[in-house]
């Protein structure tokens, strides 16, 4: 059996994804790689009470383990972070010994810290070579300008604990030339009743997120309603914007509850009440929908209700009684705030489009770096797309970040200060422009050259005053080159990303030009 590591935090973004309960992270690799005849060798992970976007040395904190003759995940009692941090850095040295021993094949990283709490263990997996997996886009973006032997990557926004474990073990069965069949039962449960709080599950950027691939879908149909042939497919799109709400409800239903099935059943009965409250609606449908099938399973079990019955009971009622309660009391309220948001927008394009794309462009690689983006921006992108199918701020988020990336990383394969940096760019362009996402990609080159930092702050800033001009409205997250049959503009919208990619490309060269030219004189 080929054994691996798991080193990690909660992360930021990661802790609305499942990084704040960490057995069942942790548990989901465990049960995947089994399935693969992959077996954990070590885990260090960092789980804290908090996103690390906001957290402090004094956020109460537990260090996850592996305890190897009884094979099963262990943690440490609470402390403060600073405290757990310390514990990690000893288990770091540990599992950096064991690496260079052979003993560790493989490592599966989430929201790790190639810096400091696992940089002893980094190091060592680049200095033997062996393969690393794992999701977060900063880290993972260091280690590969690092060396690492990064056989698959990603950023972690529209990820589960599912989905990162399987494309990990899947990753690492195709390197190794091992026969794997996902699992796609429940994964294993361990003392996940452990402070458990089921208000500590409610993440409303996390559960909007986690709906983006409905209003993907929801893009493209309306770009295919365009082609008079298609002309039709009008209603379909009509029916997907009012099915958005419900989506998002089963969504929040089931990550609240935690029930599986039974929180989906009752997120999309709740949603389908609370549809007419917009999607504000429907979250807080799927959110009290969650919250009641926890307390019904949990009354109809304590008496001595048949499990059957109680999956019932719990989905069916808890659906409708959340969904009345949207229809009849909070319905009104949410549709005004979403229209009032969406209004708020519209306004500041109708003052000065230029001027708000400029600055929108301006701003969204501080919101981003910041970790403002995933909290407000992408669920403001979302908000906007409900009634139209595209958004301004999702134009933007294409333009000014995922081409601005494309135009460094691809400055970097074609003319890097380095030989070694074209390797690193090139997975970052790749990802950009046949996905859509990973703009982390730039962050190695970025912070370890002003020019080029202030050069994607222009370009974006340049690409935002495009999309104000041509009065654009599109998405991000899908293949760049789809990305302008999916905007109320193909041709404004083509030529807002040339903006952002060519620019950001020639400011890239000419800075590793004098990073070249610099290095030269040195030598």
């Amino acid at each position: 059996m080929k054994k691996i590591a798991i080193l990690g935090s909660s992360g930021g973004n990661l802790y609305n994804l499942g990084g704040k309960e960490p057995l069942k992270l942790l548990g989901e690799i465990e049960v995947q790689g089994k399935s693969a005849d992959i077996e954990i060798a070590e885990i260090q992970f960092i789980g804290a009470k908090a996103s690390m976007d906001n957290a402090n040395e004094k956020t109460p904190s537990r260090l996850y383990t592996w305890n190897l003759s009884e094979k099963k995940i262990i943690f440490s009692e609470e402390k403060t972070l600073k405290e757990i941090n310390e514990m990690a850095i000893s288990k770091d040295l540990a599992i950096a010994e064991k690496i260079h021993n052979g003993e560790i094949e493989g490592l599966v990283l989430m929201s790790s810290d190639p810096k400091n709490a696992n940089k002893h263990s980094i190091k060592a997996a680049i200095e033997k070579k062996i393969p690393i997996v794992g999701t977060g886009g900063t880290s993972m973006a260091t280690i590969q300008s690092l060396g690492g032997n990064v056989i698959a990557t990603s950023g972690t926004t529209g990820t589960t604990n599912r989905t990162r474990a399987v494309a990990s073990i899947q990753a690492l069965s195709k390197y190794w030339g091992i026969k794997y069949k996902p699992t796609i039962g429940s994964s294993k449960e361990n003392n996940s009743n452990v402070d458990e709080n089921i208000f500590q599950r409610i993440s409303f950027r996390g559960i909007m997120m986690a709906a983006l691939p409905g209003f993907i879908a929801m893009a493209i149909v309306l770009a295919l309603s365009k082609v008079p042939a298609l002309s039709s497919l009008g209603e379909a799109f009509d029916i997907l914007i009012q099915g958005l709400p419900v989506v998002v409800a089963a969504i929040a239903a089931k990550q609240v509850s935690g029930l599986d099935e039974v929180g989906i059943v009752a997120g999309v009965v709740a949603g389908m009440l609370s549809s007419k409250g917009g999607l504000i609606g429907g979250l807080i449908g799927g959110v009290l929908a969650g919250i009641f099938a926890v307390y019904l399973i949990r009354l109809t079990l304590s008496l001595n209700f048949p499990g059957t019955t109680s999956n019932i009971v719990s989905g069916g009622l808890s659906g409708l009684v959340a969904g009345l309660v949207v229809f009849y009391l909070i319905s009104p309220i949410t549709l005004k705030l979403g229209n009032g948001i969406r209004f708020l927008i519209e306004a500041a394009i109708g003052f000065n489009p230029i001027l708000a794309g400029g600055i929108a462009g301006l701003l969204i690689w501080p919101a981003i770096i910041g970790g403002v983006y995933h909290a407000a921006i992408l669920p403001i992108v979302l908000l906007e797309m409900e009634t139209t199918g595209a958004s301004f701020l999702g134009a933007i988020d294409m333009t000014a970040l995922v081409m601005v990336s494309a135009g460094i990383t691809l400055a970097n394969i074609l003319f890097p200060k380095q030989k070694s940096e074209s390797a690193i760019a090139a997975p970052g362009f790749f990802i950009n422009i046949a996905f859509g996402t990973f703009v982390e990609a730039a962050y190695p080159f970025m912070f370890s050259d002003k020019i080029v930092f202030i050069g994607a702050m222009i370009s974006a800033a340049l690409s935002g005053i495009s999309v104000g001009l041509f009065d654009l409205k599109g998405t991000a997250y899908v293949p760049s080159i789809t990305a302008p049959a999916l905007s109320n503009n193909p041709s404004g919208f083509l030529i807002s990303m040339l903006v952002g990619l060519v620019s950001s490309f020639l400011i890239t060269v000419f800075a590793n030009k004098i990073g070249k030219n610099k290095g030269i004189k040195e030598a």
